[in-house]
């Protein structure tokens, strides 16, 4: 398994995972009789602080995904591979490392951060995406 083959798994398998955790919860909530199943917040709110940054953390996942999970798959689509192996582990670090910090605080410091390992997705793809634009004006010229 490649690095951009593990990196996309992973980020799926992430946003799997916070799903998961949003289903339990509400899931166990309604089994207690505490809820009605429909008797929920999109975002989280009404339920706990935690269930609302988890609610977020989730979003964001996902909100992100067509950027970060598009230029891995566009990679593997396109056999170029080598321009997102040396830091797709990294992108995929920074994301579950920005989700974990979302999940545990929202403190001031806590909030840069997350900005910090959002910083390096961002820069990671906007770096993928120029080394692609190269290769294919390259290819053109």
């Amino acid at each position: 398994m490649t690095n951009t083959s593990l990196a996309f798994l992973g980020y799926v398998s992430w946003m799997l995972l916070l799903t998961v955790a949003i289903v339990g919860q509400r899931t166990a909530l309604i089994l207690a009789g505490r809820r009605a199943a429909n008797d929920f917040s999109t975002t989280g709110e009404d339920v706990s602080p935690f269930a609302e940054r988890l609610c977020r953390a989730h979003a964001n996942a996902y909100e992100h995904f067509p950027v970060i999970g598009g230029l891995l798959l566009y990679a593997l689509a396109t056999g170029q591979p080598a321009v997102t192996e040396p830091l797709a582990l990294t992108v995929l670090a920074a994301r579950l490392l920005q989700g974990s910090v979302h999940l545990v605080s929202t403190s001031v410091v806590a909030v840069f951060g997350r900005f910090g390992f959002f910083a390096v997705q961002i820069g990671i793809a906007v770096f993928w995406t120029l080394s692609f634009l190269n290769q294919a004006v390259s290819a053109i010229t």
